[in-house]
């Protein structure tokens, strides 16, 4: 995107390095990937210290999309990197802290995890000297952008987005590339899979209740058959690996006769094929709505994850409000983040930049945060 140019430009083991390599490496090394060590995946970080967080979860989509890029001939290093960075716009608290932010923002333009990843891209990390953001790689950002498929609704494109298509010249109408569309699906198959042991792990559900399921039915009476009676952490290890290779073996199957069929000469023939190249069997697809039905009902709207996806909404309701009210509660430097001042700032303004700050935050920091501002005691800590 710019031109770093400069004396450090021909230092060996830089420019021994691709440009997706390059674009790895700024994002594992962000500041925002960091702060995924402590962002909820399903259970917040104090809830136990072997669930999966954000960064666990994006280092086992990362490795799975690389594994199967180099599977199907394509470029390892522009899926893992699209793999990595597609979770860094959530906010602390997971999908609950993103519906209270989001409801927060609703008379201020709303917010959507995706664009803040867009942000957190190319404004909000500011390391560098020559330039805001990481500077990535116009295949990167369009594979983090387009990851979900084509934005054929001009009416809902959000502004950052709006933005970075204007710069770079995305075409939003199209699909993104075969990484990137790997890397969206390598998602489903490492949450769709490690939920069952988190799951298991927390006694939301018991191995009984997920016996008739598709695919992991036939996987424990096949584990039974092979292993007899094995100790509880051993057989839901053995489930989790064996459903991601059933996964793994039917989307690769299918994503190459895929590709065979057409026979694409470029890139852009898989970006303009119009509909995904990358994909599960027919059979295979409703199998995994199944599944993703039944860990809605009974993981991620269980009354024990309720419970903290309540008060973690209302964490993040208070911040805002108060820092909305309060500018003046704000870090100086968030408080200096807009063209002006933030209490001249307008409405919309300082609320994005509050929307940032919280966006910004881990579990623990944001639980801390509430602490200091709304309960009497120290505050210098």
């Amino acid at each position: 995107m710019h031109d770093e140019g400069g004396a450090t430009a021909d230092i060996s083991h830089l420019a021994a390095r691709t440009p997706f390599q390059r674009d790895r490496d700024r994002i594992l090394h962000s500041a925002a990937f960091r702060k995924l060590k402590h962002k909820t995946q399903v259970f917040v970080y104090h809830e136990g210290d072997y669930f999966r967080t954000r960064m666990t979860h994006s280092i086992e989509v990362a490795q799975i999309a690389r594994s199967m890029a180099r599977a199907l001939s394509l470029n390892d290093d522009l899926a893992e990197a699209v793999a990595l960075a597609h979770d860094l716009g959530h906010t602390p608290f997971g999908h609950a802290g993103e519906d209270a932010l989001s409801g927060a923002m609703g008379p201020y333009g709303g917010f959507d995890h995706n664009e803040q990843t867009v942000r957190v891209l190319t404004i909000l990390e500011q390391r560098y000297a020559g330039f805001d953001g990481l500077n990535l790689t116009w295949e990167t950002m369009e594979g983090v952008t387009k990851h979900n498929g084509p934005v054929t609704n001009e009416a809902v494109i959000r502004p950052a987005i709006f933005e970075i298509d204007q710069a770079l010249g995305l075409d939003l109408t199209t699909h993104a590339s075969a990484e990137a569309q790997l890397a969206n699906l390598s998602d489903d198959i490492a949450y769709l899979s490690h939920d069952f042991d988190d799951a298991l792990r927390a006694g939301l559900f018991g191995f009984d209740q997920i016996a008739d399921l598709p695919q992991v039915g036939q996987i424990l009476r096949e584990i039974d058959r092979i292993y007899g009676r094995v100790q509880v952490g051993r057989l839901t290890h053995e489930l989790v690996r064996r459903l991601i290779t059933v996964f793994v073996s039917d989307l690769l199957q299918q994503s190459a006769a895929n590709i065979a069929s057409l026979s694409p000469k470029s890139a852009d023939d898989i970006r303009h094929a119009g509909q995904p190249i990358i994909a599960f069997s027919d059979a295979m697809a409703r199998d995994l709505e199944v599944i993703r039905s039944f860990l809605f009902q009974n993981m991620w709207r269980h009354y024990k994850v309720n419970r903290m996806t309540s008060k973690a909404k209302r964490v993040v309701t208070d911040l805002f409000n108060l820092f909305m009210s309060e500018t003046n509660t704000l870090p100086h430097e968030w408080q200096a983040m807009g063209d002006a001042p933030i209490a001249e700032l307008g409405d919309a303004a300082r609320a994005r930049i509050i929307a940032d700050y919280i966006a910004s935050m881990t579990d623990r920091y944001a639980i801390v945060e509430h602490e200091r501002l709304f309960e009497l005691g120290p505050i210098l800590r």
